[in-house]
């Protein structure tokens, strides 16, 4: 709430003065994220990097677990932080901060969370890992159904999952956002895909994407062969057969393992095929 007369919002640049006054006064101001090199983690860094705001020098980048956010920035213990829902509604919903903005809003369509298996597991036990990935993907068809956004609030909301009240749930799953500083959305696009326009299939550009973004800040070396370790990781034929395992049509099914260019809210372009280019027009990065 410090900062809700700021205006702050998808674009950050209010931010950078009041950050740069707080350290001059020999405050620190720390960014929360979930994981280091993890999605929250790359979120935070480039809505703050596209503002001209140095994630690593400008601020204190620190990691929270995901339960702790709202109470952390209840004592004051961070200025800003990137999590998955319930957290951001629930901040607003105790009064404590807003949103500036959503990541959706910052990429739309991106991808978010992955089903990552160990490849010892998968190679020796084929059938075991399609079962669970057949019951994965079932699992998010019946997600996607906006008759079932209730009932998937009142399970998330239960005491062994997110244990908080479904309804700080249920909006954005719905697409209905209350930001908190005065602004609110109703039906939004913005609501998780768990299954339509192919948000299930892991495409093998958007793991290019987030190794490229790792490079950028320092978490990778340049040198790294990113398309070797993406064919390496990526088991985008166990999620085919998969698919193919539950019924799922071939019209519903990727003909590419690229989803081609993304471009992002301040204009810049990812293409999967030339991830250079894409660093060389970053202006705040680790490495020359």
């Amino acid at each position: 709430n410090e900062y809700k007369d700021l205006k702050a919002g998808l674009d950050a640049s209010p931010l950078k003065e009041a950050f740069a006054k707080k350290k001059a006064e020999g405050k620190e101001v720390k960014v929360a994220v979930t994981f280091p090199g993890g999605t929250h983690d790359l979120w935070m860094r480039y809505w703050l990097a596209a503002a001209g705001i140095d994630p690593d020098k400008d601020v204190s980048t620190i990691v929270v677990p995901p339960p702790q956010m709202v109470a952390n920035m209840k004592v004051g213990n961070m200025d800003a932080f990137c999590v998955g829902e319930p957290w951001n509604e629930q901040l607003v919903n105790q009064g404590i901060g807003f949103t500036a903005c959503t990541t959706g809003e910052i990429w739309k369509k991106h991808p978010e969370k992955s089903l990552g298996i160990r490849a010892a597991f998968a190679d020796k036990y084929p059938k075991a890992t399609q079962a669970l990935l057949m019951a994965v993907l079932e699992a998010q068809q019946w997600c996607d159904k906006m008759e079932n956004k209730e009932e998937m609030a009142n399970i998330l909301g239960r005491r062994q999952w997110f244990n908080v009240p479904p309804a700080d749930v249920a909006g954005r799953l719905k697409g209905d956002i209350n930001y908190g500083n005065g602004r609110i959305a109703k039906g939004t696009d913005l609501y998780m895909k768990f299954w339509q326009d192919n948000a299930s299939y892991p495409f093998q550009s958007h793991d290019t994407w987030f190794l490229t973004e790792d490079i950028r800040w320092g978490k990778f070396e340049p040198t790294t062969d990113v398309k070797a370790l993406v064919k390496k990781v990526n088991r985008e034929d166990i999620w085919r057969d998969a698919a193919k395992g539950i019924g799922v049509a071939a019209s519903d099914i990727p003909t590419s393992p690229s989803r081609g260019k993304e471009t992002f809210f301040d204009g810049k372009v990812f293409d999967p095929a030339d991830p250079s280019a894409y660093l060389a027009s970053l202006a705040i990065k680790r490495f020359a």
